[in-house]
């Protein structure tokens, strides 16, 4: 009979990693500096109807701020609204919300 370890050991693995991804996913970014004023963007109309502006965001990238451009998105059902990013003091630093659709 032959051993079937290694292929058990992978198997493992890769379940251990998916169940892992959730986890991955809520990781916050904590910076301990503040970030800056955001960017007034100014954009033109929207390319189909029923769209909505999503206002730019600074993004940390490991050493520094980065400006993320705003853009246009599609709401996903009616009546959706756009949760802007934003970043809330905690702890002595300052942690990245995501924007989300509400």
């Amino acid at each position: 009979m032959e051993d079937n370890f290694p292929v058990k050991k992978t198997a493992l693995s890769l379940l251990l990693a998916f169940c892992m991804l959730p986890a991955i996913a809520m990781a916050q970014v904590f910076v301990r500096i503040a970030p800056p004023a955001p960017i007034v963007e100014v954009h033109d109309h929207p390319l189909h109807p029923g769209w909505v502006w999503i206002d730019g965001y600074h993004r940390w990238d490991g050493h520094r701020y980065v400006w993320v451009h705003g853009r246009w998105g599609r709401p996903p059902h009616p009546g959706a609204v756009w949760v802007a990013h934003r970043w809330e003091q905690r702890n002595g630093g300052y942690v990245l919300v995501q924007g989300h659709w509400q």
